[in-house]
């Protein structure tokens, strides 16, 4: 982008790893950015997600990667336990070059928001406690209005808002034309790690029914509990989070291992977090001069484990993209969605078994599964687990450095 070219405002609706990266990324090619976020500050804590593949570009482009190394969750690998808590199979961190199950990167979500606001701290206008009531596409922007603040205009207006976007719903239409539901539920939050027995492994347990209770370790004091069930007709109110605890508490009454202790700190956690197992598909993520970057256009479900990958390649991409065109939408959207589209089409696949893998119904089925991890860890069915796993890398990233300004914004 030359010096003489006019300056372009971006809204981004969404203040999360999506939109944090979009902002970093926005500044540094000159152009004036808003973040609109409906929480009261950044959201902290949430569960550990991975950093693979050219996201790992993308921090390192962004010089992050030091306070991402400082933060990271040094987790072992995963184990599936039994209801005594014995192991029944095994996939250590360190297997497929980091690009397994669990990564060879962890962090919180809570960490990776804070760096990556910190990051985009400076030139960039940041609107907490509110959120977009409306869109208006006009001959030269959209004219927003707010919940709260006064209607404003801007030139382009992206999505970075999650699942359950704001921004999809009034540009493209209901949720339900876009979000697929793959038939579970998944729940998770913070319980302490007093008598928990915890190891450095994310420990899993199954049941029939299609139930999973898991925990994983986060540090001396904590560990996140995670719950996930199969469900295709659950009635409940998003917004109603003692029903969602009550349905919680009902559904594994019964599981065993540590379930009964992981309930226990349902109550008192400062993060309880409860949602269906679904993914975003779309045609097109671009309608005029609305665009949708991360989980509004994109989300691979908590199966893919490609979520935090495709969120900051995705807005390195649009970023890059809006710099390359100087800010025509038109050409900066074609080109953002014909380069992201093959690398979201793989990110997006589920891993062997799907739903059915990940909440065995039978305990035969927990059986099979147990053993084709032990044969697909083992060394000499290695290679192809690799291959089904290494998606987050499927993706060359466009050096974009010929199109920042001569004087770079501050920062």
């Amino acid at each position: 982008m030359n010096n003489s070219t006019v300056r372009r405002s971006v809204l981004i609706s969404g203040g999360s790893i999506a939109g944090l990266t979009l902002a970093y990324w926005l500044r540094r090619y000159d152009f004036d950015v808003t973040v609109v976020e409906r929480a009261p500050a950044p959201r902290p804590g949430g569960q550990a997600v991975d950093l693979r593949g050219v996201a790992k570009e993308v921090a390192e482009r962004m010089g992050i990667m030091p306070e991402i190394d400082r933060a990271r969750v040094h987790e072992n690998g995963l184990a599936y336990v039994d209801k005594t808590g014995a192991w029944s199979a095994r996939m250590p961190a360190e297997l497929f070059d980091g690009e397994g199950a669990v990564a060879g990167i962890e962090i919180l979500r809570g960490d990776l928001t804070e760096i990556l606001y910190a990051a985009a701290q400076s030139g960039v206008e940041y609107i907490f406690d509110d959120t977009i009531t409306g869109m208006r596409e006009v001959s030269d922007g959209v004219v927003v209005s707010f919940r709260h603040l006064a209607s404003r205009v801007f030139d382009i207006v992206v999505g970075a808002d999650g699942l359950h976007s704001t921004v999809r719903k009034l540009a493209f239409g209901p949720e339900s034309d876009f979000v697929h539901h793959l038939g579970a539920y998944m729940a998770y939050f913070t319980v302490p790690v007093d008598g928990l027995g915890l190891t450095d492994w994310f420990q899993l347990h199954n049941a029939p029914g299609g139930k999973l209770a898991a925990v994983r370790p986060e540090g001396p004091s904590n560990a996140k509990a995670m719950f996930g069930f199969k469900a295709t007709d659950l009635v409940y109110d998003r917004r109603d989070v003692e029903g969602q605890k009550r349905i919680l508490a009902e559904t594994f009454a019964e599981m065993g291992w540590l379930a009964p202790r992981l309930l226990a700190g349902m109550d008192h956690a400062p993060d309880f977090y409860f949602d269906t197992i679904s993914q975003t598909r779309m045609d097109d993520w671009s309608r005029g001069r609305i665009v949708l970057v991360g989980d509004a256009g994109y989300c691979g479900s908590p199966l893919s484990g490609n979520g935090t990958a495709m969120a900051m390649v995705g807005a390195y991409v649009l970023a890059g993209e809006l710099a390359r065109s100087r800010g025509d939408h038109h050409a900066a959207f074609h080109g953002y969605q014909q380069q992201l589209r093959p690398y979201v089409t793989e990110c997006q696949k589920l891993p062997p078994g799907g739903v059915n893998g990940f909440l065995p119904s039978s305990r035969a089925a927990i059986r099979m599964r147990n053993l084709s991890v032990r044969m697909f860890t083992s060394r000499p069915l290695r290679g192809l687990m690799a291959k089904s796993m290494q998606k987050a890398d499927s993706i060359v990233l466009t050096d974009y450095t010929l199109f920042e300004p001569a004087i770079q914004p501050a920062r």
